[in-house]
């Protein structure tokens, strides 16, 4: 549970989706239709996970398939993970005094709840320094995404993000639910599609008129802001649903995923889970204590010239001692659970 500063490889990886460099005014938001609301089932069955990687972590592609399962039809919005704390009480990792046995040598007066916000330009003018572009805000939490002065008053349909691993595992038991596998999220993505690059077939988004929140424009320089929402999360279900009626498998927000993480895929068969924890293990981070899980689904911060992750195959570390401003989930109930 080390929140005090993020490795420089967790940074490097964060500042792969973008800096908070936006155009003056840009388009506004675009008009969404009612909430989708309850989730989806999905009979299950054979395909195709991965493709010829596009990344060093994605693939090699194999067959594998899924059982049954139900999805959220969108991620879980501030207004239900606002349901959840005000049933149970629970406070997010990000709200916790950090337990100083936990950091050795470290100054107590520095402990304090935090949580990774993306900073950008901001912290960066001449965007020269990746690691000075993610960094640890005192007070930053799901209330409060970008820090204290910031609030999600009124924005019950944006997604929750700075939610950790265990607090996203925490609210979906609360439902008697869980978090899918990497294998049941990638089937439920593609949307029935074989093979197809993208969660809508094999032709990419346009720049001008796209089909998902991800950054518009050269990286890192300008988010043109042609989905409507500049550099940040747009409510859920404001895009088109992929085909079994899902919404934001592309972009957004990352979705957390239970499966451990390495490099490349290495389930296969029915119903692969990934590595054991033992065997988890992230290059970019060697030393790292906690093993990560894999995050999926892009965020909007990944540029077409940079990150190019909102695929359904992309694959990435996320770290599951804190949350960050563009890291959400969503959560499946299996037909035998």
């Amino acid at each position: 549970m080390i929140r005090i500063a993020p490795p420089l490889a967790l940074m490097l990886f964060l500042a792969a989706c973008g800096p908070e460099r936006t155009a003056a005014g840009g388009p506004g938001p675009r008009p969404c239709a009612a909430q989708p609301m309850g989730e989806v089932a999905l009979a299950g069955g054979r395909f195709t996970m991965g493709e010829d990687p596009l990344r060093p972590e994605e693939g090699p592609p194999r067959t594998v398939s899924v059982g049954p399962f139900s999805i959220d039809r969108t991620e879980v919005t501030n207004g239900a993970f606002a349901q959840f704390v005000k049933a149970t009480g629970y406070v997010t990792l990000a709200e916790r005094q950090p337990d100083p046995k936990f950091y050795p040598g470290v100054d107590p007066a520095l402990l304090k709840p935090s949580a990774i916000v993306f900073k950008g330009a901001l912290a960066d003018p001449k965007l020269v320094n990746p690691a000075t572009w993610w960094q640890i805000v005192d007070g930053a939490q799901w209330r409060h995404p970008t820090g204290p002065k910031s609030a999600i008053a009124g924005q019950d349909r944006l997604p929750a993000v700075q939610i950790a691993y265990e607090d996203a595992l925490a609210y979906a038991r609360w439902r008697g639910r869980d978090l899918p596998t990497e294998a049941e999220w990638e089937f439920a993505a593609r949307g029935g599609l074989t093979d197809a690059r993208y969660e809508w077939g094999d032709t990419p988004s346009s720049q001008t008129k796209p089909r998902a929140n991800y950054w518009q424009g050269v990286f890192p320089a300008i988010d043109t802001g042609a989905d409507g929402y500049q550099a940040r999360p747009a409510p859920v279900g404001c895009f088109a649903a992929n085909g079994y009626g899902l919404y934001d498998m592309a972009g957004n927000v990352w979705e957390w995923t239970k499966d451990f993480y390495k490099p490349g895929l290495t389930g296969s068969g029915p119903d692969p889970h990934g590595p054991g924890q033992e065997m988890a293990y992230d290059p970019a981070e060697p030393r790292a204590t906690a093993p990560k899980h894999v995050i999926k689904g892009g965020s909007y911060l990944c540029a077409d010239d940079y990150c190019f992750r909102y695929r359904p195959s992309a694959r990435q570390p996320g770290p599951p001692d804190t949350g960050s401003s563009h890291l959400g989930f969503r959560t499946v109930k299996r037909a035998a659970g």
